[in-house]
């Protein structure tokens, strides 16, 4: 007995080790993203169904991957939004993670600095069809004829109504549907007859601690007026009848009480979800997210509508757009980081449509153009965006400090700190100093 009992122990030993060695044969690559942290509701979840928004299905279908991949394993890295300053950093160390997560309109300072690897050769190799990209991901991650990134999302700005007031201010019509403004006088209008109905302002915004929603929005109103204020990617131009009219209409919102204020990110989120106002302009991440808060007991019940933003000026209905993507980080790699490294950007493709269901837009024409994508709730009231998402020239340099300084002074003049005028020309002066300076 004694003498089975040690062969058997032999046995588990020599199992567990072959085990280990197996593990240990795993490369292991850093991931860098943003997008949260969930690791209490998701940290084991593998069935990338079972998750909902951003943080989840990210953090599943790295779950996911680490499970189903014999060769690699993934270390995420989470880092505050946008983590740009944490990547610099690292890459002056000489430290950087082999993949990050990377806003489209970001890859040129990068790229252009020789910090990005590119990427067609293993596209073609891994059998990823950069054909199948849509338009919009293939020239987001596309700089000076090569791809530099794995596109995840086009995200675009969008109207998240609750239908619930909506129908309390009578702003709804007979199919049930909320009617939108069409005019800015119609949008004073109807936030008027809201605010009076409800006792609510029309408006949740994101009005403190970061410049995102003020940049936005004002590029929204700009794209819809047909200004081309980047007509020369080296200098912007704000010193346009068009540009001092979305301002102005920014002011008006802001002063005459129209909108919620001093809410930062988080506070605007949950404000909205607990029914504080009637139209929160934000991204199209947060569709799910509302999706499910509608099919709970509270102030968005059976209740939630999404819809492009709508067209208010009578030029076009161009919309601020953006999207997240992946990098590998110019570094000595091995042959083994590296093929890591592009099988886990080859999951992420395959697995496109999961991300899809946070609200982003897929980046497969394939995908876009299927039923399962189709079914999914809302995606039909933002179908035009596919179109319609508008960003920046890619040539375009420095476009998160560009929005930081076009969101601080945006800002300014919106919560009347300056004259419009003064916000418009501080703006200009700025940002093309800015740019001058641009390497």
């Amino acid at each position: 007995m004694r003498k089975l009992s040690t062969v058997l122990l032999a046995g588990l030993v020599v199992t567990a080790g072959a085990g280990a060695a197996l593990a240990a044969d795993k490369t292991e690559i850093s991931v860098s993203r943003f997008f949260g942290a969930c690791e209490a509701d998701y940290g084991s979840v593998t069935d990338v169904t079972k998750a909902n928004g951003e943080c989840g299905i990210i953090t599943a279908l790295i779950n996911k991957f680490n499970a189903e991949s014999a060769t690699t394993t993934v270390k995420p890295e989470i880092v505050e939004w946008p983590g740009y300053d944490q990547l610099t950093a690292r890459i002056r160390s000489g430290e950087p993670p082999v993949i990050s997560v990377m806003h489209e309109a970001v890859i040129s300072d990068y790229s252009s600095r020789g910090l990005l690897e590119p990427l067609d050769e293993d596209f073609a190799k891994a059998g990823i069809d950069v054909n199948d990209m849509t338009d919009a991901a293939r020239q987001g991650v596309t700089k000076d004829g090569k791809i530099y990134a794995m596109p995840f999302d086009t995200h675009t700005w969008l109207w998240h109504i609750n239908l619930n007031l909506f129908k309390q201010a009578g702003l709804v019509d007979e199919a049930g549907k909320p009617i939108l403004p069409k005019s800015t006088d119609e949008l004073f209008t109807q936030a008027a007859q809201f605010k009076e109905k409800t006792g609510k302002p029309y408006f949740i915004s994101t009005l403190a601690n970061e410049t995102a929603f003020y940049t936005r929005t004002f590029d929204t109103l700009l794209y819809q007026q047909n200004a081309d204020f980047f007509a020369d990617p080296n200098k912007v131009n704000f010193s346009s009848p068009e540009a001092k009219g979305a301002l102005q209409l920014l002011a008006d919102i802001y002063s005459k009480d129209l909108t919620t204020k001093n809410q930062d990110y988080a506070a605007s989120v949950s404000s909205f979800a607990a029914g504080d106002g009637g139209v929160f302009i934000c991204g199209t991440w947060l569709i799910d997210t509302y999706d499910q808060e509608a099919k709970k007991d509270g102030a968005l019940a059976n209740g939630y509508a999404v819809t492009a933003f709508p067209q208010i000026y009578p030029g076009s209905p161009r919309v601020w757009a953006d999207g997240h993507s992946w990098v590998l980080l110019k570094q000595d790699l091995s042959d083994a980081q590296r093929a890591s490294a592009i099988e886990f950007m080859k999951f992420l493709w395959d697995n496109n449509y999961e991300w899809s269901r946070t609200g982003h837009l897929p980046i497969r024409k394939s995908i876009i153009d299927s039923d399962q994508f189709k079914n999914l709730p809302h995606r039909a009231d933002i179908a035009s965006l596919a179109v319609n998402g508008t960003a920046l020239p890619s040539a375009v340099k420095r476009q998160f400090s560009i929005q930081d300084i076009e969101g601080e002074e945006v800002g300014s003049a919106m919560r009347g700190d300056k004259s419009v005028d003064q916000a418009l020309t501080d703006a200009e002066t700025r940002i093309n100093e800015l740019l001058a300076n641009a390497k």
